[in-house]
This record gives C-alpha cells, structure tokens and sequence, in this order.
C-alpha cells in the first residue's frame, strides 16, 4: 500500500513539474504575460511544496527499505562518511571518532581491544551509499571531513611509541615497525604534527640505520628515509630534523650507497627541508651538494628531477651558489640540458648560477650562448625561454666579447627581437635589455 502510495505522489509531482516548465517558458517567451500566468505559476509550486511536506523528515526514507548495511551500528543511521575501524567493522567517521574520543580502547561491535585508532575510509561502502541515494532521488547524508589533526587520541600515541620502541628490538621488529611508520606518517596528518612531540623521537627512529649506510637492510633504509621525507611535510618539524644532528649525515649517506627509491626518497627530503630559509645554509655546509650533484648526473629520471629540485632551492642563496659552482654544477647541468634533459628544473638552476661571478666564466663559451639562443627560438615554454634570456643577460653584461657572439646571432636570426615583442615581462625586459646593450656596444650594428 505503502509502495503504491508513493508510486503515485512520485507521478503527481512529475507532472507538476512538467506544468510548470510550461508556465515558466510562457513567462519567459512573452513580453506581455497576464496575471493569470503568474498566479497558475504560483499555484503549482504551492502544490508540490504540499508533496514535499507530505514526505517523511529526514532522507525520505523508510528504515525497512535502506540496507543495514549502510546503517552506523552507532547511531542506527545512514552514513555520511564510512569509515573501517583496526577490528575492520565499518562506522560512521563522527560516531566512532566521539567514541575513542572518549577513551575507549575497544571496537562497540567485537569488544575487540584495539591495536590503533586510525580510521580508513571504506570507498566501496561510500561509493554504494552514493549509488543507492541517487537511484531513489535521496540527497546524499553529509559528508564529514578528516579531523584537522590539531589532537591525536591517546591510543594512536600508544601505538606510535610502541612503533619507536620497535626500533631497538629485532631486525623483523624494526622492518615491520618502519613500514608502518611511513604508511602513517604518508596518509595521516596528525601523525606527523605529533611525531616530534616524543622524546628523542627522531634519533629513536633513526637508530636501526648504522654509520654505514652499505650494512643496513635495504628495505629498513628506504622505509625510514621515506618516513623523514614523510614527516618534512609539516611545517613545524622542518627546524627539528634539519637541526638533529643524525639527519642531514643520514640522508647524504642515503643519496651515496642507498637503492635508487632510497636515493630518490633522500634527495626529495632535502628539497622538502630546504623550503626553510635556515635549513639551506645547513644542509649547504653538510656535504650536500656533492650526493645532489652526483644523483643529478646518473640519468634516472625521477631521482634527478628530485635532486634539481633540491639544488633549486639551496641556490636561492648565494653561499650555496658558489658551492656548487667550485664542484662542477654548471658543466653538469649544460651537458644534460645539451643532452635535452629535464631542460625547464636545469634551465632554472642555470638562471640562478648565473648571478654568481665564479660561473659566469663557463657559461661564456660562444657555443654554449648559440644553444641557449637555439633553445628560445625552439621551445614553446615561456619559464624556458625566461631562463634563457637571463642566463645571456647575466654572462653579457660581464664580458663585450660574448655581447658579440649574441649580437652576430641577433643580426641573422632576431631571435631576441621576437622575445622582446612576445615574451612575459620578466622575458621582455632581460631581451630588450641585451638589446639595448648591442646598441650602446656598437652602434653601427642593426638589430630588427
């Protein structure tokens, strides 16, 4: 009866709606509608406000029809957010977040004692609620978000200290400890804010990994570089692992002797720490650059782009310019751009060195200023070509011999012309600059 109920009101309100679609294109086609349009208008959204509040409260549904399963065993409702407790019952986020809020230890279904608290969210049950809620016109429950991660319950620290214990126990005990370790501190916020509250934590992490890097498990080494890396991701821990004395030594040897995940894992932490302002001078006058520099040179594709990465920001300051300038950057880095290798990441490490006297000298070679030309004319990315044109505008201002080899180019090919007519600003300004320094420089030179 129910059902048949329901079958009719759902026809009812269809073509009310479909009266109404009626009404409205009258209104919205004639210039002079009559009053008695506006009132048939008003008269059928008064109808279905009627349908609508003859419907039960809530989602509009009757409880024997919606699937238990799709109920919180919580709360008795449908869920907004499923999400799988350590016992792997499913519940709703709010319900049973409230619940180890309150300091319970146990799953309110199994009286299973909890190993954590960490809830992950059940996809294919949110995705079948979502399904089962279009099918049947049901606005979707709320969605709760993650907990910002500004407290972590008291389990979940338990579990984390029991994690660091691990850490001077057997070797299985450390490799399963170090795998969970960077599985939390990967996809829970809240872990890595809190990690370095404990005490000595980031030495008790590191602890497993010995002097040499070449004696240590290799799956044990990636598991807790990539839990650094993991942890560098807060803001706030940035100054504590960059200042701990173990770290930086940790992840050059890492760069050094450890598989390419690790290696790639290590240089992707010092990036990560090197977006400190003070880390850069740190991780500069550790040793860094050499390990950077040699992960730069080696040819795997995405190690590399996280080691130009890294160089990128040390270069930012000057101290860490010259440094890598005295162990042979500026070769490195133009044989691999020749070679056309990640060629944007090495263009702009180049732009930065080439405010530093000491690399200016190599990037002067007249073939090296053609490639550089050849690049802008040939490339169709603007950060490209910027780079470029500032690497020039930098190596000519020194030296009126190279200002010659430019403006030979210039004459035949107008290559800095046309960036000076099409470029961004900043690419703009630096060509017309060089320009204009051709000009001064030789008068008699004509450029288009």
């Amino acid at each position: 009866m129910a059902e048949k109920e329901e079958t009719a009101a759902a026809g009812e309100e269809t073509e009310l709606k479909k009266e109404l679609q009626r009404v409205v294109k009258m209104i919205l086609e004639e210039g002079e509608y009559g009053i008695e349009i506006t009132i048939e208008a008003i008269r059928i959204l008064s109808c279905l406000a009627e349908l609508k509040l003859k419907k039960p409260v809530g989602l509009g549904i009757d409880d024997t029809v919606l699937p238990e399963k799709f109920k919180c065993p919580l709360s008795g409702e449908i869920m907004g957010d499923p999400v799988v407790l350590a016992s792997g019952q499913t519940y709703d986020r709010p319900h049973i977040q409230k619940w180890l809020n309150e300091g319970n230890l146990t799953c309110p279904q199994t009286k299973q004692v909890l190993s954590h608290s960490i809830l992950t969210p059940n996809c294919l049950v949110r995705e079948l609620i979502s399904q089962w809620c279009k099918e049947r016109g049901i606005a979707l429950p709320k969605s709760y978000q993650d907990i910002d991660g500004e407290t972590i319950p008291e389990l979940d620290r338990i579990y984390l200290n029991s994690l660091l214990e691990k850490m001077s126990s057997s070797l299985s005990d450390q490799k399963e400890a170090a795998k969970e370790l960077r599985r939390l501190t990967k996809i829970t916020p809240s872990y890595r804010a809190v990690f370095c509250e404990f005490t000595d934590a980031i030495s008790r992490l590191l602890s497993p990994l010995s002097e040499s890097m070449v004696e240590s498990d290799p799956d044990l080494q990636e598991n807790l570089i990539t839990t650094i890396l993991n942890l560098s991701i807060h803001g706030n821990n940035k100054k504590l692992i960059a200042e701990d004395p173990v770290v930086i030594p940790l992840l050059i040897e890492s760069m050094k002797f450890g598989a390419i995940e690790t290696r790639r894992n290590a240089a992707a932490a010092i990036f990560s720490l090197s977006t400190r302002h003070s880390n850069k001078f740190i991780i500069g006058n550790s040793g860094a650059p050499v390990p950077l520099l040699q992960l730069l040179c080696e040819g795997h594709p995405l190690a590399m782009k996280d080691a130009a990465s890294a160089i990128f920001n040390l270069c930012i300051v000057s101290e860490n310019k010259a440094k890598f300038t005295e162990i042979g950057a500026v070769k490195v880095i133009l044989q691999k751009i020749k070679d056309g290798v990640i060629v944007d990441e090495l263009l702009g490490i180049l732009a930065l060195l080439s405010t530093h006297h000491n690399a200016i000298d190599e990037l002067g070679e007249p073939d090296t200023l053609r490639c550089l030309l050849q690049i802008i004319k040939d490339s169709g990315s603007e950060r490209t070509k910027e780079n470029c044109v500032a690497i020039l505008y930098n190596v000519c201002s020194k030296d009126l011999t190279l200002l010659m080899v430019i403006s030979a180019e210039e004459i035949q090919k107008h290559t800095l012309a046309e960036l000076a007519d099409t470029g961004t600003t900043r690419a703009r300004r630096k060509a017309s600059g060089i320009i204009a320094k051709i000009h001064k420089a030789f008068p008699t030179v004509h450029t288009a």
